[in-house]
């Protein structure tokens, strides 16, 4: 993708994400390491910050330890109403929580984004959400989206193509992130080009990018550079350099050199 399709691309994320945003609270479910603020109507005593336990309780005035992990902001407020009257200390409390911080649900946003960073998933967040949390994908980044996930115990990996998403409008790879993910965006892959064109270098290759393109990309040929002298010096699988004489409509593989030869005429 071009910068100006990656900015347009970038925008689609963020319109994706501000177009799914829930403000409902009692979406979240309660988990070790959030941080609550509790508070019962004209009790003001009863107020306190607190932080949930690895165990998944908070510990509150006159009833002790109370187990909120696991369930919503709305439940929690139910049971600490529930034990506060039924233990004698308030007739018909009205509690009320609010997440100051939530630390249990939260993803991992790496590599050529924005803003790489952990980003908390204060309800149900897709693909396309997260990356627009995390600024979008950068102009370097790449097309190829990598997640890692915990599936009953066992570590997974799934590999996603954004642009063909996006292109084809298909969202059903817009897979829902949740708490602990990794989403990861690599480096664009690159080819080189260098010998008689205008601007020898490395390039961010292209989605079926053509030898013929590739030679635009490096400016053109100079006035010594000849178009039946392009060879792609491009490495197999045993490791070796192959030398390979290129046609204008062959296409460009990740790390091939272009080499465009002197004409002698």
């Amino acid at each position: 993708m071009n910068k100006l399709y990656k900015s347009f691309f970038s925008l689609v994320l963020t319109f994706l994400f501000l177009s799914s945003v829930s403000f409902a609270a009692d979406d979240v479910l309660l988990g070790p390491g959030d941080i609550l603020k509790v508070s019962v109507f004209e009790q003001p005593d009863l107020s306190l910050e607190v932080r949930v336990s690895d165990s998944g309780t908070i510990t509150y005035p006159l009833i002790g330890a109370v187990h909120v992990g696991g369930g919503t902001p709305a439940e929690a407020e139910k049971k600490i109403a529930n034990m506060l009257e039924t233990g004698g200390y308030l007739k018909n409390p009205h509690v009320s929580i609010i997440v100051a911080q939530l630390q249990s649900l939260q993803a991992s946003v790496l590599g050529q984004v924005g803003r790489p960073g952990r980003y908390p998933l204060d309800s149900a967040r897709t693909l396309a959400d997260v990356l627009a949390l995390a600024g979008g994908i950068a102009p370097d980044g790449a097309d190829i989206i990598t997640i890692v996930q915990k599936v009953n115990d066992k570590t997974t990996r799934t590999t996603i193509d954004i642009a063909d998403m996006m292109r084809s409008g298909n969202l059903d790879n817009n897979i829902e992130i949740k708490g602990g993910d990794i989403v990861y965006v690599e480096r664009s892959p690159k080819f080189y080009i260098y010998g008689e064109v205008q601007r020898p270098g490395q390039y961010r290759l292209e989605h079926n990018m053509t030898v013929l393109q590739a030679l635009s990309v490096g400016g053109g040929l100079t006035m010594r550079g000849t178009e039946k002298g392009v060879v792609l010096k491009r490495q197999n699988e045993s490791g070796s350099i192959e030398v390979i004489k290129a046609k204008h409509d062959d296409l460009i593989q990740q790390n091939d050199v272009v080499y465009i030869k002197e004409s002698f005429f």
